[in-house]
Order: C-alpha cells, then structure tokens, then sequence
C-alpha cells in the first residue's frame, strides 16, 4: 500500500465516504453559518461584529503545498480542490509546490514562503496521517509561534460523519507561521475539499487580518520604543554639551 492510500487514516476510504459531495457542503456551509451567529452573541450586535472583522484581509494570496513523493502539479487533485476553493471566490494562488515526505524539506519550504509578501495563508496537503513517513505537522508544527487547535478540532467533527471513528487517524493542524495562517490537511482530494471550501477560506481573511495586526502593532511598539530611545540619547548628549560648556566658562 502506497504512503498517499495510507493518509488520512486510509485516503480510500474517506474518497468513498465523501462521495455525496454536494449534501457535505451544504452541512459545512450551514455548520459556518452557525458558528457566526454564534460569534455575534459573544460581542454587543452588529456593530461590535463590523468592528471585530475590520481587519479582515479582502483578497488573499495563497501558497498551496502537497506533501508526496509520488505526486506532481500535473497530477494533484486534493492541491487543485484547495486551489479552486480559493481561486472561487476571488482569492489569488500565488504559489503551487509539491515536495517530498521529508521532514526538512516540508519544513524549509514552508519556512520559505510565509517570508514571502505575496503569501497571506498557506495550505499543505498530506503527511498528516500515522505512517512513518508522515511528517507534515511534526515539520509545521515546529514554526508555529501560535498554535489554532479549534482548526483540527473542527475538520475531525465534520469528518466524523463521513469516516466515522477513522477519523482518530487524522491529525489535521493549524498554527500562526510569522504572521501567516498555516493550515495541514489530509492528502485526499475530498479531505482537502472539505477543509479548504468549509473552514480554511471561509476563516483564512479573519485570521489573516488578525495575525497581521499583531505583527504591525508589535513593529509599531518597537519602533516606538527606538524613537523613545534616540530622543533620550540626545537629550543626554544635550544636556552633556550643556555641562561641558559651563565647565568650560
């Protein structure tokens, strides 16, 4: 059995179980729909709710990675399905790579383009099952400064439905990259579907919106803080000046 049948905790068997694709988006986009009137009642009515999304990133670019050693971009379904969930609703796939099952490799890339400025959130697909070989989320995890466990939490609810208690084998993750959204999805195409159309692009310009907010304010205290600095710096130079000139009358 090759790695990619193995994923997901049997790739087969989830392709299978999804195969009634139009009746488990409409339970994911109802599922989405619910979880923001329920995010509503959290704030004080729709106004709280504008000035909670205010940050919210409208077009993003995307970096779109498949995790393999037997596929490429030519033959990449669960990649395409993450591509076009974005691309749908006028979001931009700036970036398309496939790299092996290697540990540095997922790393280093990963690492790579979050660094880049046309990258706003980034989606790997495979290596996040129990084999050997899969190393995704050991890989991605380790750049995590924040971690979005309700990510994983929600894509095994809704895939419980379909795969039933398989789902324990799934170990989809999320987490905060330099201030970039990184999502892990399983390698099937209807896993990647599932995530990326019901959850990831849904959510991804919230997240996005907020993650960047705090990279700039954290930029913005600290060059406060080398402002506050060099304004001292010459008051104390000034002050020097001050004294050596008395000293010198």
């Amino acid at each position: 059995m090759t790695h990619d049948e193995q994923s997901h905790a049997g790739a087969d068997t989830h392709e299978a179980d999804h195969e009634d694709e139009n009746r488990g988006h409409d339970h994911g986009d109802d599922d989405h729909h619910h979880g923001h009137e329920d995010h509503d009642h959290h704030g004080d009515g729709d106004h709280h709710h504008d000035h909670h999304h205010a940050h919210d990133v409208a077009s993003l670019s995307a970096a779109v990675v498949t995790v393999s050693t037997s596929r490429t971009i030519d033959d990449d379904a669960a990649g395409d399905a993450i591509a076009a969930a974005f691309e749908d609703v006028g979001h931009d796939v700036t970036v398309r790579d496939v790299v092996d099952d290697d540990f540095d490799g997922v790393q280093s890339t990963v690492d790579r383009l979050v660094d880049r400025d046309d990258v706003d959130v980034l989606v790997t697909t495979g290596g996040t099952g129990v084999t050997p070989d899969d190393v995704t989320v050991e890989a991605v995890s380790d750049l995590f400064q924040k971690d979005l466990p309700g990510f994983g939490e929600l894509f095994r609810r809704r895939s419980e439905s379909e795969i039933g208690t398989r789902v324990v084998g799934t170990r989809a993750t999320a987490g905060i990259v330099q201030g970039v959204p990184v999502f892990c999805l399983p390698g099937s195409e209807n896993a990647a579907r599932l995530g990326s159309e019901g959850i990831i692009v849904p959510e991804a310009p919230h997240l996005a919106g907020l993650a960047t907010r705090e990279e700039e304010d954290e930029e913005a205290e600290q060059a406060e803080a080398e402002q506050v600095e060099a304004e001292q710096e010459k008051e104390t130079e000034a002050a020097d000046g001050d004294d050596g000139a008395q000293d010198a009358s």
